[in-house]
C-alpha cells in the first residue's frame, strides 16, 4: 500500500506534470499572442471570410474565445480542458475558412504546409485529454482539469 502512494507522486508523475506545464505555457502564450493582436475589434478579414461562407459576422467575436479566453484558462490551469476545447474549435474553423485548400499539401521544404496550425490543434487536443496537471491553479483534479 505504501508503494502505491509513493508511485502516485513519484518522479514519473512529476515529469508528466512538468511536461503538461510546458505544453500549457507554449500553447497558451503563442495562441494568446494571436488573439491580442486582433484587439480591439475582430479584423475585417475574419468578417469577410465569414460572409463568404454565409455565416453571420457576429461569429467573428468567437475568435476571442479561442484565442484569448481559451489560452488564459490554459495558462492559469483552471478549466484547462474547456480552454483547450475553445482552441480546438477555433483551429477547426480557421482550417475550414482559411486553409481548406492546403489540407493535403506539402511546403517547399517537403514539410506539411499546415504544420503550425496542426501543432496548435493537436497540442490543444492533447490538453483536452490530459488536463492541466499538478502545476496549475486548479491542480491535477480541479474542475475540468
Amino acid at each position: 500500500m505504501a508503494t502505491s502512494s509513493l508511485r502516485a507522486s513519484g518522479p514519473r508523475e512529476s515529469g508528466i506534470d512538468a511536461a503538461l506545464l510546458i505544453l500549457r505555457l507554449t500553447l497558451g502564450i503563442f495562441t494568446l499572442l494571436h488573439g491580442v493582436n486582433k484587439l480591439p475589434t475582430p479584423p475585417g478579414y475574419i468578417v469577410d471570410m465569414l460572409a463568404k461562407a454565409n455565416l453571420p459576422a457576429a461569429l467573428a467575436w468567437g475568435v476571442y474565445v479561442g484565442e484569448i479566453v481559451g489560452p488564459v484558462l490554459i495558462l492559469v490551469g483552471v478549466w484547462t480542458r474547456l480552454g483547450a476545447l475553445f482552441i480546438v474549435l477555433n483551429m477547426l474553423v480557421a482550417l475550414v475558412l482559411v486553409h481548406s485548400g492546403e489540407l493535403f499539401q506539402l511546403n517547399k521544404q517537403g514539410g506539411y504546409a499546415l504544420e503550425l496550425q496542426a501543432f496548435y490543434l493537436m497540442t490543444a487536443v492533447a490538453l483536452m485529454f490530459s488536463g492541466a496537471g499538478r502545476y496549475s491553479v486548479g491542480g491535477r483534479y480541479g474542475p475540468m482539469n
